[in-house]
């Protein structure tokens, strides 16, 4: 599996390159000897679309951008793009390699404002280089042929609104309906984690809810307000499950996990939890402090930090 985002990425390109690379180079070849006459590159820019996979648009570009052919598409030709300046696009300003194709970054486009990116291939006549073959390509149509990446297990902090921490000493933690019940709230969440199904919750402490996934039905939320989550019948509602193998977090760590936020929540009155979450498989932890500020961690980091650890972390 991949391990990262930006190398799933990577890998994904590489794999289009390699797809498209070699038709337009031999498209390329085939306009440099009719280059740069329009109606010449349309015929041979139409008669090899379909040698260029998922390709949306094929045309023809002169050194500075303009457009010296008609769009060539799958329903026909599209003159109005004859003359065309797409010198200040996001595709020609980026370098092209030595070896003549580039892949652009993705890009929205200006057509349908759709993500979408470039292949270029330089057109070469007697050794100068004279222009580009363009391929554009919708996102929607390329496959998508990497693994899932897997989302990062390094302890990542993200700063929220400035405004919210430039005021932290100016407010307090007003005790919500959630706060007055978070040891039975606890209990009950431990046992929809455990026994129940439960395998990711995001849990609103000043706003009393909480927001859960469970396994028979992934795809949607649940939503329990303070009532709920304070009523131990609740529990009645979803049926009794085996706790996960494949699971991250051991089921004996959740109401460890669980108290350690209840202890965050209460720990001072200026800098305090407001939100949290648990996501079993992934064993990750998510807290939310007072100044909007975020930690995503591993379980077992969380549970070997201490209070006084967060309280300096989070100021």
């Amino acid at each position: 599996m991949i391990k990262t985002l930006k190398e799933s990425i990577q890998r994904q390109r590489h794999e289009l390159e390699a797809t498209l690379s070699e038709p337009l180079g031999r498209i390329a070849s085939e306009c440099a000897s009719v280059w740069p006459e329009r109606e010449k590159l349309d015929e041979v820019l139409n008669r090899h679309l379909k040698e260029v996979p998922y390709c949306t648009f094929l045309y023809a570009l002169d050194t500075h951008g303009i457009q010296i052919s008609d769009n060539i598409a799958l329903t026909g030709l599209l003159p109005e793009h004859f003359g065309r300046d797409r010198s200040s696009r996001p595709y020609m300003k980026e370098a092209v390699p030595a070896s003549g194709f580039l892949l652009s970054d993705a890009y929205i486009s200006l057509r349908v404002s759709r993500p979408s990116l470039t292949a270029l291939q330089l057109v070469r006549h007697d050794g100068n280089a004279v222009g580009f073959v363009g391929a554009d390509f919708d996102l929607r149509n390329l496959p998508v042929t990497a693994d899932l990446y897997e989302e990062p297990t390094k302890w990542r902090q993200i700063k929220g609104d400035a405004a919210i921490r430039s005021n932290i000493f100016l407010q307090t933690r007003v005790e919500s309906p959630l706060d007055r019940n978070i040891d039975q709230a606890n209990s009950i969440l431990e046992e929809l984690f455990v026994d129940r199904g439960m395998f990711q919750g995001v849990f609103h402490y000043s706003s009393s809810r909480a927001t859960i996934w469970f396994f028979d039905d992934p795809y949607r939320y649940r939503i329990l307000t303070h009532e709920e989550l304070t009523d131990p019948d609740i529990c009645l509602a979803y049926r009794v499950q085996p706790y996960p193998d494949n699971a991250i977090i051991p089921s004996g760590a959740i109401y460890e996990i669980l108290d350690n936020m209840k202890q965050l929540r209460f720990a001072d009155e200026n800098i305090y939890l407001r939100s949290s979450s648990i996501n079993i498989f992934n064993g990750l932890i998510s807290l939310t402090f007072s100044c909007d500020g975020s930690h995503y961690m591993t379980y077992k980091e969380f549970i070997d930090k201490n209070v006084n650890f967060w309280l300096g972390s989070v100021a």
